[in-house]
Parts: structure tokens; sequence; C-alpha cells
């Protein structure tokens, strides 16, 4: 183990050889630290939290009690390949979360960008990528491979299918099964996630100027109401758009997916 000036292991914890530890981290009591990992300046585990694999925690991430995080995927096809799971900046994951490496055939690595909060339970799979600022709610998970943009809450006891992307600024209800891909600012809610309309509440919050939220929704509805196939519609309004909102759902839309889309009911 290598630690920084102000690093505190506490005497239970176990800290084995080779992890690094930055300027002023706190393991806290019981807590386990593998090999492999990489704490940044200020990150504090709690007490009885597991930080396995080949993992790198960004400074001033607080980690809480019975948190797993860099443990092997859940998936058959992991043969024991060397993957990574790469967290950001001043996260917050509360008790009992789990975020595992990635798989060779995903690419090799979980990314989590900054600041976001996942709360209890909360399961982040093998091969996502987490934006910024993310809230993922008591019990939520992220299946495989899932892309989740800056800006996106996931409300509780709610799942995202693998594969699937949650556009930016999207809002997810609870107890709600996401099975296909989420525009940029979508309102998803139902036991079967269905498009019901934009995150205005979200919108509102972050300063989205008037002019914007209107573009946004004239967009919704030509999407949901127009001639031909969803994509298709999306074209059209490419071609008319000036609203630099309305052009990041359009390019989320015309860039294909994995899982098609949930479209506007």
């Amino acid at each position: 183990m290598s630690a920084q000036t102000g690093a505190r292991v506490h005497p239970s914890a176990v800290v084995e050889s080779g992890a690094r530890l930055g300027a002023g981290c706190v393991v806290g009591p019981f807590c386990h630290v593998g090999p492999d990992v990489v704490l940044g300046d200020r990150v504090v585990l709690k007490s009885h939290v597991v930080v396995a694999g080949a993992t790198e925690i960004g400074d001033e991430t607080e980690i809480y009690p019975f948190a797993v995080v860099g443990e092997i995927p859940q998936d058959l096809k992991f043969k024991g390949e060397r993957t990574r799971l790469v967290i950001g900046k001043r996260n917050r994951i509360r008790e009992g979360a789990t975020l595992n490496v990635g798989t060779e055939g995903g690419g090799g690595i979980t990314r989590v960008g900054d600041d976001c909060l996942f709360m209890t339970g909360a399961h982040v799979g093998h091969d996502a990528q987490v934006g910024n600022r993310v809230i993922m709610a008591n019990q939520a998970a992220l299946g495989g491979h899932c892309i989740i943009e800056d800006d996106v809450i996931i409300g509780g006891l709610s799942g995202v299918h693998q594969f699937v992307r949650l556009g930016k600024g999207a809002i997810i209800g609870a107890v709600t099964m996401v099975t296909n891909d989420v525009i940029p600012h979508g309102l998803v809610q139902g036991p079967r996630g269905t498009l019901d309309g934009l995150n205005l509440v979200g919108l509102k919050r972050r300063g989205v100027a008037r002019a914007d939220i209107t573009a946004l929704r004239a967009a919704f509805q030509a999407l949901a109401q127009g001639d031909g196939a969803f994509q298709d519609r999306a074209r059209r309004l490419a071609a008319e758009t000036d609203s630099a909102y309305v052009q990041e759902v359009l390019d989320f839309i015309l860039a294909g997916s994995e899982r098609s889309f949930l479209t506007p009911s």
C-alpha cells in the first residue's frame, strides 16, 4: 500500500499491498481495499465497504456501509479477464449499492462521471457509461452496457434494460421498467415505461430559457403526431430547427439505437 499525506486507515480495515490512497483519504472500520485500487484525494470509505478489482475512485467521493464497488460482472461470459471501473469526483455511493467492472466484450470499462448520487441498493452493471450529476434512487438498477447521459434521474425500484440509452436530462418515474432508449429531457413512467412527455420541471430548474422549452414542446408534438416513421419525423425537424435543445434530441434519435426508442404516446 502507498498512502499520501494525511491518509487514515482504521486498524480493523484491510488495505492490500499495491493499493494507492490519495491525500486525506479515510478508510473506515472493517473496509476491504484490493491491491489494484486507486483512491483519489479525500475519498471516504465510511465502514464495511468493499472496493475490489482494477478500480479508480475520484477525489472527494464518499462510499457508505456495505457498498461493493469494483467486483466482477454479473455476466456468465466473464472469464476473469482484467477489466476496470472508473468513478469520477464527488460522487456519493450509499448503503448497499453495487458497481461492477466491465467485460472484455463490452469495451473493458465501466465508467461513472462526477457529482452522481447512487442511493441505497442502486446497481450499475458492467460496461455501463454513466454521465455527470446522475441520480439513481433506492434499488434502481442499470443492466450491462447502458449509456446514461448527464443530469438523468432514475426513480426508486426502476430497472433499465441492457444496452438502453437515457438521453441528457431524462427522468424515469419510480417502479418503471425501461426497455428502449429515452430521448433527452424525456419523461418516462408506468410499470412498462412509456414516454409521457418532457421533464419540464428539470428544464426549469436548470434555467433553460422559455423559448427553448417552447421549442422542445413543439418538437415533441411533431415527433408524436407527424407523418412517417419516428426517425423520418426527426430528420424533417432537423432541417427546420434552430434550437440547440431540439437539435440535441434529434441528434440522439438519428445516432441510431441498439434497442429502438420509446416514442411519444
